[in-house]
């Protein structure tokens, strides 16, 4: 480990349970939890106010300009938009899906690069995202990527939407996975794959505190190597 506390990266398709995870991993580690995929919803928030069409011909421009007057914060497991409480809104499927299609553009990746590297530089921290430990901090001293099934994932999510009050099917939620690793794995800017130094964790079949634990050891057994 290079820094006195490491950064723990945790990159995953939607539904895998990486927020769960990270957040209980830096509850139990005393260290701070990033969850990026919120920081593009926030965005996808500010673009939509905004009317900014995702597939305009001046969307690059229209969202450098967006992105220099906004300001995303995190206060614990909670996130404002220019101090605006945000956590709810962000688990809409609208919301969700816009965020996603932002992140292919190269404007809204290279800002959000720049917020994130910031708030994880001194370590200390648990991110998790799609390309944390490829793109974001590819010298993480920890990289875990956390799959499941995706019916598995889809019931995670369906579950997570109906407990929000959405109501939608979950065929419906299966068939918005899949389009969204499909768009994930695909796209040119930071696609979603495993570095190649990281530990893979299938989450099928196992609780929380199973894959924790798991990954606690990890974190132990390198700390005890330096």
């Amino acid at each position: 480990m290079t820094r006195a506390r490491p950064v723990v990266a945790i990159d995953g398709p939607v539904g895998a349970g990486k927020s769960t995870v990270a957040r209980a991993l830096a509850r139990a580690l005393g260290f701070a939890y990033v969850n990026t995929g919120a920081m593009y919803r926030a965005v996808a928030i500010a673009a939509r106010a905004a009317g900014i069409d995702p597939d305009g011909a001046g969307r690059e421009a229209e969202l450098t300009r967006l992105l220099e007057r906004i300001e995303i914060r995190f206060d614990g497991d909670r996130i404002a938009l220019d101090g605006r409480d945000v956590s709810a809104a962000i688990g809409d499927p609208a919301i969700g899906d816009l965020a996603s299609r932002l992140s292919t553009i190269a404007a809204v990746r290279a800002r959000m690069r720049e917020l994130q590297r910031a708030a994880g530089r001194d370590g200390g921290v648990v991110m998790e995202g799609r390309d944390i430990g490829t793109a974001i901090f590819p010298d993480a001293e920890v990289k875990f990527f956390l799959t499941a099934d995706v019916n598995v994932r889809a019931a995670r999510r369906h579950a997570e939407l109906a407990a929000q009050g959405a109501t939608i099917t979950l065929a419906a939620v299966r068939d918005q996975l899949i389009e969204r690793d499909r768009r994930d794995r695909e796209r040119t800017l930071a696609p979603l794959r495993p570095a190649d130094d990281a530990i893979e964790i299938d989450s099928t079949g196992h609780g929380v505190a199973e894959v924790v634990a798991r990954m606690r050891a990890r974190i132990d057994q390198l700390a005890r190597a330096r």
